[in-house]
């Protein structure tokens, strides 16, 4: 799986990776009784157990019984991840006995009624957040995911796809850069190949890449685009609604000619969110700006007097549909916090008590009943 590509110059597998010395510092700094542990990265990550490159090639892995005792769901091994593995006397395969810090964790909620935590990717640098123009760019769904790749501690890259297809790119492109500020706005065309050499540009040894978007966005096509040949089967969106067949079913890293690794992801069909503690801001960096001239430092720029948002939302500076956007992924937050913060919880009911109790006090006082 995964052989180095020549271009790249690399001759040891983990450097190919993206190992550095703050993961060998890392490594290093992990308290472990067995002198022969060694170093390795998730390639893949299965049910029960992971696929992880090592200095001796590419190794079934699986959580040893101390680790898997004390860590959370979201301290489960994801794709990327960078491990201690230790291969105890009569073990069929490696065990993992650590999961080095990340420097970064692209997570999101899960979809379902379930309140944990997925972690999709581990350990990116870049993230494409991928749409295609065939249609009007969705702009919500665009602040959505920079408000995810924003706070996963990555760098967000927008991709839009099929321009081709678009009657103004441009046009497109300028709508788009309108929502994702400080963020660069690549164009790219599967048929004229536009825009993938700007893509690559991003990948380099030691860099680590990952892809998001809608399915049918044309995330596999554009990885063949990287690759430079047919590694992923790409299928025709259906017509009925427009969506992909999901060819992509696994999450797996890729190295690229030339260095860099890429880590192609399935269409997400909910993106839920988990938190949003920074990436609201860095998604919506206009408002966070504006939130310093309210009069009230707990602002929720809603009907408050001297709210600098809605200000420049009647001035017409920004609009009403992004302040919107802004309100619901902030209730989105708040809403998945809660469901695994008790504190949070205990402490949104009580506010609602403290506003139920105000309010029938001032029925009373005024002799109203309601209808």
């Amino acid at each position: 799986m995964n052989e180095i590509p020549a271009e790249t110059n690399v001759s040891d597998p983990l450097d190919a990776y993206g190992w550095s010395d703050r993961w060998s510092a890392l490594f290093d700094a992990v308290e472990s009784d067995d002198p022969a542990r060694y170093p390795g990265r998730v390639v893949r990550a299965d049910r029960g157990s992971v696929l992880a490159v090592t200095r001796q090639g590419v190794e079934r892995a699986q959580l040893s019984t101390s680790l898997r005792k004390r860590a959370s769901s979201l301290d489960m091994p994801a794709t990327g991840d960078w491990l201690s593995l230790t291969r105890p006397s009569g073990h069929e395969s490696a065990l993992i006995d650590a999961v080095l810090p990340r420097a970064s964790a692209f997570t999101r909620g899960d979809p379902g009624d379930s309140s944990a935590a997925q972690v999709l990717a581990a350990n990116v640098d870049v993230v494409f957040v991928v749409h295609p123009l065939d249609g009007d760019p969705n702009l919500r769904r665009i602040e959505r995911e920079l408000a995810l790749a924003w706070e996963s501690g990555a760098t967000p890259v927008v991709v839009l796809t099929k321009a081709d297809l678009s009657a103004d790119p441009e046009a497109a492109r300028s709508a788009v850069e309108q929502v994702a500020l400080g963020v660069d706005v690549v164009l790219t065309s599967a048929v004229s190949d536009g825009g993938a050499e700007v893509v690559r540009s991003y990948a380099r040894t030691g860099v680590t890449v990952a892809l998001i978007g809608p399915s049918g966005a044309g995330k596999s096509t554009l990885v063949n685009a990287l690759l430079g040949e047919v590694r992923q089967a790409t299928r025709e969106v259906r017509l009925g609604d427009g969506k992909g067949r999901h060819t992509t079913v696994t999450r797996e890293l890729i190295l690229l000619p030339g260095g860099g690794v890429l880590m192609d992801t399935p269409g997400l069909r909910a993106v839920a969110v988990h938190d949003l503690a920074s990436g609201l801001d860095a998604a919506f960096p206009d408002i966070a700006e504006l939130a310093l001239l309210c009069r009230f430092r707990d602002c929720t720029h809603t009907d408050e007097p001297g709210c600098g948002v809605t200000a420049a939302v009647a001035a017409e500076t920004l609009s009403a549909e992004r302040l919107a956007s802004y309100h619901k992924l902030q209730r989105e937050a708040v809403v998945a916090a809660m469901k695994t913060d008790a504190r949070l919880r205990a402490e949104e009911v009580r506010k609602w008590k403290i506003i139920y109790k105000s309010v029938r006090g001032h029925d009373k006082r005024t002799g109203f009943r309601g209808a």
